[in-house]
């Protein structure tokens, strides 16, 4: 993962350990307080958010443990002229448009931004390529082919 969603995501386990959690635990301790907890509405609202609470922190725990963190500024010494992951591509389709896509990890995919993941087709497709290459991929509507254009190394948004 880059580096901006390993910042995303303890951002957001630092907002459900410290604010989201504690906050849900005060209402399911008030709503049991309220007496019979078989019909009481906020008590097992209250249990259910607080499991979702802690199955999403258990997921970033896990992520963050497991993940490999890669700045792509710092990518592009490694790579030289070749698409690798955290690499912005612009490439041109058979049309003759110009498109722009950023490899990033499955946690980070945000199409309108062309953020794309390493392991979809045209990730796999563009990955190890160089400027000039032509590359081909498979997509629901058939095959499609591109020519890289441009590949830099920059701070993903």
């Amino acid at each position: 993962m880059t580096v901006g969603c390993a910042e995303r995501f303890k951002a957001e386990l630092k907002d459900l350990l410290y604010k989201q959690r504690p906050e849900m635990v005060e209402t399911v301790a008030w709503a049991a307080s309220n007496g019979d907890r078989s019909e009481n509405a906020d008590y097992h609202y209250g249990k259910r958010r607080l499991r979702q609470i802690d199955g999403r922190i258990r997921f970033i725990q896990k992520r963050l443990e497991a993940a490999q963190i890669i700045d792509p500024v710092a990518q592009q010494a490694r790579a030289g002229d070749r698409v690798l992951f955290g690499c912005t591509v612009t490439v041109e389709n058979e049309a003759g448009e110009d498109k722009i896509f950023s490899i990033v990890g499955v946690d980070e995919i945000d199409l309108p931004k062309g953020h794309v993941s390493w392991v979809s087709p045209i990730g796999k497709a563009l990955l190890g390529n160089r400027e000039g290459d032509l590359v081909s991929f498979r997509t629901p509507g058939g095959m499609e082919e591109l020519e890289i254009v441009k590949v830099e190394y920059r701070a993903l948004e």
